[in-house]
């Protein structure tokens, strides 16, 4: 009998083990609890991680933002032109003319750079060539032959022959790639016009003109303008981007002279732009920004033109008895103000050698005439006889010197165990205080500078500010001097002699004074004052001068008025007399000449210096002047009458003229 069909259970289908075991246990649970001590770390560490992408993003960002801007922007800087100067009268003395030359952008380059480095190196393969160039050196050995293309193609318009420098030409591309590298910088305007008539406007050869100094009168005030030179620090006044990667034109700054003293205030502001860049180091027009470049600030001296170049041809017309120039300086000075009118100095150099570089050549040239010294405010020398003006104000300070006083000239007077002579061989007898300065007789200032003795002498000298620089705006680098016991007994180991205080007496014994500070002191005697501060800028409201007053009373001061105006008409001055210049017949001049002797720089036994101080009107003075003019030939004997008083004279006249044109 078949057995009835049971339905199995679930239970004994899907759990037979248990089924057979008889247990009714679950195997898949819905969690396990040693688990869950994981769930918080990895919380933490999905915060931790999401904090970590927040703070990148939005906390740093900045400083991701200035990195990038580091990386990726570069800043060039443009020089200013220099401001121009000029004299009282507005007259050009400096200013800028344009030099044209033609630059090439490297950076739009990069095609041609890239197409002729594949033509190369596949020329390179066909030849089947071992040495092989590296890809570095291929790539510059391609760049150079596009810059050569493009500088043959400027050769072929203007006539040149001109060939690229490798060397500068990979400088430039590593270090100032985003500056148009220079082809020629010395195009003439024809060559300059005729580029423009034919370059392509698309061209990456570009022309421009840049700023550089002009100097219109060549060497006139060389000394005192100076000169600029090339410099790489152009300064920076609110331009943004200190912290970028910087490239500058190269600029100019003052070497020398007012170029130099005033340096800051004729550079000017610079300009420029700051450009994005990709990552080969090539700019991307247009400029993130751009600035002009404002030229440097104008500046007026005090010189007058005419004054200047009177000066400088007259000494220029001057030469010793083998026909060379005389090295010499002359100064004048505007005795109410201050102000320098004329500051000449030969030999000297022409300006415009400078621009836009000196050539080693011409350097030479300077350094072998001694050019290089401005001998106006540095050629120190013995004033000679035109300290007798300070030794008779010290003798008459001292109370030693009478207006009215005569000495004796015998031609010769002993002093001590020596001998001291008097150069004038045509006077003789009494010799009253006015001719003795008109005659520069050496035995009456011998008398009276013993008189009054050393220490007196010394003091009137610093009194007037002769053992210190003058203060001007210009170098006055050198060492002027007037001394003392204590300066002998140093310079020599010697004691101080009475021989000593006689020949200081009559500019000797160790005085060392510049034209500059004598023209200061002739200044300060016209006026009767102790100091005259000298200017070379011009203020048309300057004030007058007023110093401490020199304590000459009226009768000694008409007395040495007197003497100094005789110098002229009957003394030792008698070249600036009617017959030599018939212009300054109706200008009263007082005026002192000299000779001095120094130890010869150039070999030979001494060197002479040729002097002269003055001013005029005599009674009204208004000019000041001091020359000093240094002869060549060892030992050769002439005054200061017969080569400086001409000079001054020049300076008279063409002063004269224009105090005529303005009817004072």
């Amino acid at each position: 009998m078949s057995q009835p069909f049971i339905r199995p259970r679930p239970r004994d289908i899907d759990h037979p083990l248990e089924a057979r075991s008889g247990k009714l246990t679950e195997m898949h649970k819905g969690y396990d609890p040693r688990l869950l001590a994981f769930y918080p770390i990895v919380a933490a560490l999905l915060l931790i991680i999401l904090g970590g992408f927040a703070y990148q993003q939005l906390f740093k960002a900045d400083l991701y933002h200035e990195r990038e801007r580091l990386q990726h922007q570069r800043r060039i800087l443009l020089p200013a032109p220099r401001g121009d100067i000029h004299d009282r009268e507005g007259r050009l003395l400096v200013g800028n003319r344009a030099r044209f030359e033609i630059t090439l952008n490297l950076d739009e380059l990069r095609r041609e750079f890239r197409l002729e480095y594949l033509r190369i190196r596949k020329n390179y393969r066909e030849l089947d060539d071992k040495d092989i160039p590296s890809s570095a050196q291929m790539a510059a050995i391609a760049r150079y032959s596009v810059v050569q293309r493009h500088l043959d193609e400027v050769n072929r318009i203007i006539g040149r022959e001109a060939r690229v420098a490798g060397r500068d030409l990979e400088r430039h591309f590593r270090q100032q790639l985003l500056l148009p590298y220079t082809l020629l910088d010395d195009l003439a305007p024809a060559e300059y016009a005729r580029l423009t008539e034919q370059l392509p406007v698309r061209s990456p050869l570009q022309l421009t003109a840049t700023s550089v100094r002009d100097y219109p009168h060549g060497s006139a005030a060389s000394h005192i303008l100076g000169y600029t030179g090339a410099t790489d620090d152009i300064p920076v006044e609110g331009f943004p981007g200190e912290d970028l990667a910087t490239f500058k034109m190269r600029g100019t700054t003052g070497r020398a002279g007012i170029e130099k003293q005033f340096n800051a205030h004729l550079q000017g502001k610079a300009g420029g732009a700051i450009y994005r860049v990709d990552p080969a180091g090539y700019r991307i027009d247009p400029p993130l920004m751009r600035r002009t470049p404002v030229q440097g600030r104008n500046l007026t001296l005090s010189l007058d033109l005419d004054l200047q170049l009177a000066a400088e041809a007259a000494m220029e017309a001057m030469s010793d008895d083998d026909g060379a120039r005389i090295a010499g300086a002359a100064v004048a000075i505007d005795v109410r103000t201050g102000e320098v009118l004329a500051m000449a100095s030969k030999p000297d150099y022409d300006l415009n050698h400078f621009t836009p570089r000196l050539s080693p050549a011409t350097f030479q040239t300077i350094e072998d005439e001694g050019g290089w010294l401005n001998r106006a405010t540095q050629g120190f020398r013995p004033p000679g006889s035109t300290f007798k003006i300070l030794t008779a104000i010290a003798a008459f300070r001292a109370g030693v010197l009478e207006p009215g006083a005569e000495v004796v000239c015998h031609g010769v007077m002993r002093i001590g165990n020596r001998l001291f002579h008097c150069h004038n061989h045509n006077d003789r007898g009494p010799m009253a205080f006015p001719d003795a300065i008109a005659k520069s007789c050496n035995i009456f200032f011998y008398t009276e500078g013993l008189a009054a003795g050393q220490p007196a002498l010394t003091e009137t000298a610093r009194l007037y500010g002769l053992d210190r620089r003058t203060g001007i705006e210009i170098d006055e680098g050198g060492r002027m001097n007037v001394p003392d016991p204590d300066w002998k007994k140093k310079q020599h180991g010697e004691p101080w002699t009475a021989g000593d205080t006689a020949q200081m007496a009559i500019g000797q014994s160790g005085l060392q004074f510049s034209p500059l500070q004598m023209a200061c002191f002739t200044a300060s005697v016209a006026r009767g004052e102790l100091h005259t501060p000298p200017t070379i800028l011009h203020d048309p409201a300057h004030p007058r001068l007023r110093t401490a007053p020199d304590g000459l009373t009226r009768a000694q001061r008409d007395a040495l008025l007197e003497g100094m105006k005789r110098t002229v008409t009957r003394g030792t001055g008698r070249r600036l007399g009617p017959r030599s210049f018939p212009e300054l017949q109706n200008l009263e001049i007082a005026a002192k000449t000299g000779t001095a002797q120094m130890a010869n720089p150039r070999g030979g036994k001494y060197l002479n210096i040729a002097w002269f101080i003055g001013f005029a009107p005599a009674d009204a003075p208004q000019i000041a002047i001091a020359v000093a003019m240094d002869g060549h030939v060892p030992g050769e004997e002439y005054g200061g009458g017969a080569i400086a008083a001409p000079i001054a004279g020049e300076i008279l006249k063409a002063w004269s003229a224009k105090r005529a044109e303005r009817k004072e």
